[in-house]
């Protein structure tokens, strides 16, 4: 009773809170947890005419079909090689905040943020539109610059090879901006106190980037990457298609491509949901490993 009378008093008090809560409460039931009823097709037979409910249960065969079947790890390598060349360059957006928190010049650093920013806001469609014109073979800048070195015009977009980093790098180009936001935001919190008394000790400009302002941003540092780990199989298929020619299809064709083919060309539904809960599972485990891991290191962690 009386851990109830708590309760209701905190209730009353902070009733606005929970109030302003509310809406984003239910976003979240209704599209997170919500379509999570429907998992339960990833083990059906699932038929529209029968529901949900009314369909077949097929138990694992769905995850079987898409194990055996011959494109598996070509699709899974594709997938992985981009995932894995993208994590590669998640120190770039920290490098590019700490440089923009090292400008003095406020009307200049303005600027080199909005310019920075803007492509964020540019949909997928407009970036591979000016990727595609960039790298065009017959009168793209690239091609324009290449050959006024004396070098010879390439269609890159049809060589599978320059796949992975035609598709991260424009990924970067688009992101760098907005991705370092987050990093700025944690820089603002450096202690000037602590920046004034390491430059009267006799630090130079890198020495306090080095042991002042990346320690104190390394909490935020390490979350964002565990949670950039944990999407290690979570590839959107929109700018992959956009992208993908038929002559790059050996390194374009992706788990979450063949995901679209089969469950929205195909109208495979429960096969498209089993592979799609498949990459959550492996998502899920590899973020728990990752965490493990990180926080023996770091003792920082999601959990």
């Amino acid at each position: 009773m009386k851990k109830r009378a708590e309760w209701s008093k905190e209730l009353k008090r902070s009733w606005q809170l929970l109030l302003l809560m509310l809406p984003a409460l239910v976003y979240v039931l209704i599209f997170e947890y919500g379509p999570m009823y429907g998992l339960q097709i990833a083990f059906k037979n699932y038929r529209p005419s029968l529901g949900i409910w009314g369909s077949e249960w097929v138990g694992l065969k769905h995850f079987i079909r898409f194990v055996k079947n011959p494109n598996f790890l070509k699709m899974l390598r594709n997938t992985l090689s981009i995932t894995v060349y993208s994590l590669a360059t998640f120190p770039i957006p920290i490098l590019f905040a700490l440089m923009l928190n090292e400008i003095y010049n406020q009307k200049f650093k303005k600027v080199a943020q909005m310019v920075s920013y803007m492509p964020h806001f540019l949909s997928d469609v407009v970036v591979c539109s000016l990727v595609l014109l960039f790298l065009s073979r017959s009168n793209g800048v690239i091609n324009n610059v290449i050959e006024a070195l004396g070098g010879t015009r390439q269609a890159f977009i049809n060589i599978p090879e320059y796949f992975s980093t035609i598709y991260v790098w424009s990924g970067l180009w688009q992101g760098i901006g907005w991705s370092s936001i987050l990093y700025l935001s944690a820089l603002s919190g450096v202690s000037a106190e602590l920046c004034e008394s390491a430059r009267i000790d006799g630090a130079n400009r890198l020495q306090i980037i080095r042991y002042v302002n990346l320690p104190t941003i390394m909490p935020t540092i390490v979350i964002t990457f565990i949670m950039k780990i944990g999407k290690l199989l979570s590839l959107g298929h929109s700018k992959i298609f956009l992208l993908q020619t038929d002559l790059n299809l050996p390194r374009s064709s992706v788990i979450s491509t063949y995901v679209y083919n089969v469950g929205i060309i195909d109208g495979q539904s429960s096969y498209a949901s089993a592979i799609g809960l498949f990459n959550n599972i492996i998502n899920i485990l590899i973020l728990i490993a990752a965490n493990r891991i990180v926080k023996k290191i770091t003792d920082t962690s999601l959990f």
